[in-house]
């Protein structure tokens, strides 16, 4: 904002109004009571400084041009450089008529449309008659959302950050001595569909050394609130809580857990099913071998260090692709058959199952519930031995596991499309590794980088349509697999051909145009016509 520019009374700055004059009439002047070097419209120059700077002053809008001619009138372009339809074609206007003046309509208003990006923010949860859908946040009876701290984008947590039905979380979080109360005293959740439900509350003491606080320690704080809420259908049934209480220093930070399961009613020695009868999205995927219990397929989810040593497990989620990796440590004074077998065994650790669940409730003695897992390793740690005289090299080294999912949806229960696994395949990617040394190998181990990677394909319900017998013959009209599109006829009028100046395609077209209108003329149809309309 030009500050000498602005009608300044006692009690307020007055603002012209910008419909008829420009908002700012010298953009360069920055500086308030100063003459801005190069700045000729600053009133605050005197004409002494003005001539040290006269020859290069600001140009443009920035030095003071705020009412330009535009190029459309007829008084601004009499160079050599203007076409010659430029008369016919121009404006014939004023000065005052500039696009740099804003265009200010006072006729009716509409609300604008928020974007599509922009998440709307619902203070008042909705009401669920016919109960919870996946995703849905749980509300209590006074019509408020059930919170649970959870952390969002800024890394820390929020305390009144919504639960969603059949999403399961384990976070952590920090707070101190004034938040690190409990939230549950007088929570009531509604089932979903208005039954009241009071969560069953266990409380248990952990023994905390608080004897070198400095003043009065801070009393039944959080350690950790483990959520179990028993579900069926689309309503909860119960609400089981176990709080773990104890006491730090008013100056510490404490770090909580919280953790919320859903369990199905269905479910028998508390075993968490996936979805009942079909698979819930974020939910792991089931697994088992013969004669074993139900587990997981993992992936790597690696520590401080990323070693493969010290990496823990974390199960494939269903319909969330993911990526994980962790640094192998090799032995230098292995062959390559040995280093091919410990990197095959590392990843065959991963999928450690034969078969994988085809729905989230699937039976581990219903063998008709279960998809044999597909291995396309074909590999031989005795392979390719002519390549390992070269010393610290070794190739076709399995890497990376590849594991496909296929799943389709197979109908609907109560409107919720339920989604099945029809296949499972695993496979491995081979890389040449070799050892990284500058000159001399002292160390007598090195690092190889290890990956799996998850991905989930969607088989559609219905084939797609077939191509009509149009489509299948007259192939010379799709504009993607020929050079002569007959629907684009008219490309070289448009402003996407660059091929030419638009000018000559629009002379040439007219030319077209004006040849094809004598033809029409001079035919039989033509001369029929202007016999009839003379007899007119």
């Amino acid at each position: 904002l030009n500050p000498s520019f602005l009608c300044t009374t006692d009690n307020a700055t007055i603002i012209p109004n910008q419909v008829y004059q420009p908002l700012g009439s010298c953009p360069c002047n920055l500086t308030a009571g100063t003459c801005d070097v190069r700045c000729c419209c600053d009133q605050e120059c005197t004409p002494e400084m003005k001539q040290l700077f006269s020859g290069s002053c600001f140009s443009g809008v920035f030095g003071g041009d705020v009412n330009p001619r535009f190029d459309q009138l007829c008084s601004a372009q009499t160079g050599i450089s203007t076409p010659d339809w430029f008369p016919f074609l121009c404006v014939q206007s004023s000065l005052n008529n500039t696009p740099f003046l804003g265009y200010f309509y006072h006729g009716s208003t509409t609300s604008a449309k928020a974007s599509s990006f922009k998440i709307p923010f619902q203070t008042t949860p909705g009401r669920f008659a016919s109960g919870y859908k996946q995703g849905d946040p749980i509300v209590t009876v006074e019509n408020e959302y059930f919170a649970v701290p959870q952390p969002f984008l800024a890394g820390q947590c929020a305390r009144n950050a919504p639960v969603a039905f059949l999403q399961d979380f384990a976070v952590e979080c920090l707070a101190t001595c004034k938040d690190g109360g409990s939230l549950l005293p007088g929570v009531v959740i509604n089932s979903g569909t208005g039954d009241p439900i009071s969560p069953l509350v266990t409380y248990e003491k952990q023994t905390t050394n608080v004897g070198s606080c400095g003043s009065d320690e801070c009393g039944n704080v959080t350690f950790a609130e483990d959520y179990t809420i028993i579900w069926e259908g689309r309503r909860i049934i119960e609400v089981k809580v176990s709080v773990l209480l104890g006491e730090i220093c008013p100056e510490d930070t404490l770090r909580q857990r919280f953790t919320v399961n859903f369990v199905s009613v269905n479910a028998t020695s508390m075993e968490e099913l996936s979805g009942n009868p079909g698979y819930q999205v974020g939910k792991p995927v089931r697994a088992t071998s013969l004669d074993s219990s139900v587990t997981t397929l993992n992936l790597w989810k690696p520590d401080g260090h990323g070693l493969c040593v010290s990496a823990g497990l974390t199960p494939i989620l269903f319909g969330l692709n993911a990526v994980s990796g962790c640094l192998l440590e090799v032995n230098l004074k292995e062959n390559c058959s040995q280093l091919r077998e410990n990197v095959a065994d590392r990843l065959n650790s991963l999928v450690q199952a034969n078969l994988v669940g085809k729905r989230g409730n699937s039976s581990s003695n219903i063998p008709d519930d279960w998809v044999e897992i597909i291995r396309s390793d074909t590999l031989d740690p005795n392979s390719d031995t002519s390549a390992e005289i070269l010393k610290g090299l070794c190739p076709r080294v399995p890497a990376h596991l590849n594991i496909h999912i296929l799943t389709a949806d197979v109908g609907a229960v109560e409107g919720v499309p339920q989604q099945e696994i029809l296949g499972v395949q695993i496979s491995f990617s081979t890389i040449t590794w070799q050892v990284q040394c500058p000159l001399v190998c002292e160390a007598e181990a090195g690092f190889l980088p290890i990956s799996a990677a998850v991905q989930f394909i969607k088989i559609p319900a219905q084939p797609p349509v077939p191509k009509t017998r149009f489509q299948i013959n007259y192939t010379e009209f799709d504009c993607k697999r020929n050079d002569v599109c007959w629907p684009e006829l008219f490309y070289p009028l448009t402003h996407f051909y660059t091929g030419e100046p638009y000018s000559h395609a629009l002379a040439k077209g007219l030319v077209l145009v004006f040849f094809i209108l004598i033809a029409v003329l001079l035919s039989d149809p033509g001369r029929r016509f202007c016999a009839v309309w003379n007899k007119t």
